[in-house]
C-alpha cells in the first residue's frame, strides 16, 4: 500500500496515542516509512474513541475567544473542561507559552 500523502510505501506499526497529555493507548496503524504520517485502522478509531469516552476526554475540545476585562485579556474556559479539570473560581494558575501558536495553562 502507498502513502496517500507522498506515495512512500505504508507499514502496519503498533501506535501510542494521546490526547493532550493522557495516554489512550496503543493502537494498530499504517505508517508511512517516509513521511512519517499515520492511518489508524477503523478497529484502532473506534478503540480510540472508547477509550477516549471512558476517561473523559471525549468532546471536550472547544472553541473559544479572547475578551477583556478592565485592562487584560481573557480566555474563558467551557464549563465542560472546567468540571472535568475540577477548576474553581480563585484557584491559581500558571500560564506560559509553549510557541506563538500554543498556551499551556496548568494548576497550582
Amino acid at each position: 500500500m502507498k502513502c496517500p500523502i507522498c506515495e512512500g510505501d505504508m507499514e502496519r506499526k503498533k501506535v501510542p496515542y494521546t490526547i493532550g497529555s493522557v495516554k489512550l493507548g496503543t493502537f494498530e496503524a499504517d505508517v508511512c516509512s517516509s513521511c512519517g504520517e499515520i492511518f489508524f485502522t477503523e478497529k484502532s478509531s473506534d478503540a480510540i474513541d472508547k477509550n477516549a469516552k471512558a476517561s473523559g476526554l471525549w468532546g471536550l475540545e472547544k472553541k473559544g475567544k479572547i475578551g477583556y476585562s478592565g485592562n487584560s485579556l481573557i480566555v474563558r474556559i467551557p464549563k465542560k473542561v472546567a468540571e472535568f479539570m475540577k477548576l474553581k473560581k480563585g484557584r491559581g494558575i500558571l500560564i506560559k507559552p509553549e510557541d506563538k501558536k500554543r498556551l499551556i495553562i496548568e494548576t497550582e
